[in-house]
């Protein structure tokens, strides 16, 4: 395992290869498709956006409500295709890291290659083991959208693998090979 801090470095970046398993250590903010969709609608708009994309990974998640003593619910990641559309704008922003499950289209390749972006994935089913990772949540911006609102996530050791390398090396491809 590959310990990695985030906000995501160049350095620790060149060193991932799609499969590689690693840890994650910092910083992460959850967003799915409808704050994705408010988070792009504002960067058309020329709207300061709520935090800075700038190095950032987002994970997608909506979490169940936290119980009493718990930082936050069950923390599973959801289907990345739903943010297909929108991780070029994000990444033409500075965005560096996803976090979710399942393949990426041709669009989110050609933005991992071009703006050297990192995808990781994690099991699915997972959710009530991955809260544990999680040790502070902070509200940003659209309370409105509930479970889908953009938090703040502190991490400590959350297990992934890397989905997507810098040059858009597929872990699902790679298990086809084999």
């Amino acid at each position: 395992m590959k310990h990695i801090h985030l906000p995501l470095q160049e350095e620790e970046m060149k060193d991932l290869h799609a499969g590689d398993a690693v840890l994650l250590t910092g910083t992460v903010y959850t967003a799915r498709d409808a704050a994705h969709k408010k988070l792009c609608e504002m960067l058309q708009q020329g709207e300061t956006l709520p935090f800075d994309l700038r190095g950032q990974t987002i994970f997608y998640v909506g979490p169940t409500p936290a119980r009493e003593g718990q930082v936050i619910g069950s923390a599973g990641p959801t289907t990345s295709g739903r943010m297909d559309p929108y991780v070029p704008i994000l990444a033409s922003y500075g965005l560096k890291g996803m976090i979710g499950k399942g393949r990426r289209n041709a669009s989110v390749k050609e933005a991992v290659k071009q703006y050297g972006m990192l995808y990781f994935v994690c099991a699915g089913g997972a959710g009530a083991l991955l809260s544990h990772h999680i040790v502070s949540r902070e509200m940003v911006a659209f309370p409105e959208l509930l479970a889908e609102a953009v938090t703040k996530l502190e991490v400590v050791d959350f297990p992934c693998f890397v989905g997507l390398d810098q040059d858009a090396n597929d872990i699902y491809d790679m298990e086809e090979e084999s």
